[in-house]
């Protein structure tokens, strides 16, 4: 899949409309039961790009970014400000945020993750986008230092240690993260006397599957 490993503008994407969506199938029963099923383990999210734009010029660097994706073709990074870390939004990024997994005493890559925690069960989501130098990784406890201890490859969400962690080690990381999107259409539709009367374009972006 072509991907380009570039952000949206940060500032474009700040007070966009979107998150994730899930996949039911449900059948009801001719004694009105119902039977619920899922296909997708994980979730996939929608935004909308038009909606953080706020003058010509925010327009144009849209046009120039949509331009240079060639429309649905390329994939690229995406901010979602109301999820992009590995704690809460008014925290900061800490080394002991997620358990990412436990040593083995052979295995040295582990894929970042964030567990999403509610009423006592619990839905892992693997982060394949991270932010490059805000990952910061723990092992028992202590803080891992990367290119001495370990490296991360922002490409996949993998972190690979230079010494397997021990068994039963517990593995921790706390990390920025973007999510690998595309823009749902091919025609972005901008009319300058619509625009400036505070009517905005749609501007639709799926994530995709890395």
């Amino acid at each position: 899949m072509a991907f380009h490993d570039v952000r949206f503008p940060a500032n474009l994407s700040f007070g966009s409309v979107g998150g994730p969506e899930r996949r039911t199938e449900i059948v009801t029963l001719t004694n009105g039961f119902e039977e619920r099923n899922s296909p997708w383990a994980h979730s996939r999210r929608h935004y909308d790009a038009g909606v953080g734009l706020r003058s010509l010029d925010d327009v144009e660097r849209l046009i120039a970014f949509f331009e240079a994706r060639a429309g649905q073709l390329h994939g690229f990074r995406w901010k979602d400000w109301a999820d992009y870390k590995s704690c809460p939004a008014s925290q900061a990024v800490d080394y002991e945020d997620q358990l990412i997994g436990t040593g083995d005493g052979v295995t040295r890559a582990f894929q970042l993750r964030k567990t999403y925690s509610s009423g006592g069960v619990d839905y892992v989501r693997p982060i394949t986008k991270p932010v490059a130098g805000t990952v910061k990784v723990g092992l028992q406890g202590d803080h891992q230092s990367e290119a001495v201890h370990f490296t991360v490859d922002t490409a996949t969400g993998v972190v690979s240690f230079l010494e397997a962690p021990a068994e039963g080690a517990r593995i921790t990381a706390g990390f920025e993260f973007d999510v690998p999107v595309r823009f749902d259409t091919d025609r972005i539709q901008v009319s300058v006397q619509s625009f400036q009367a505070g009517d905005l374009p749609q501007v639709p972006v799926l994530e995709v599957r890395i």
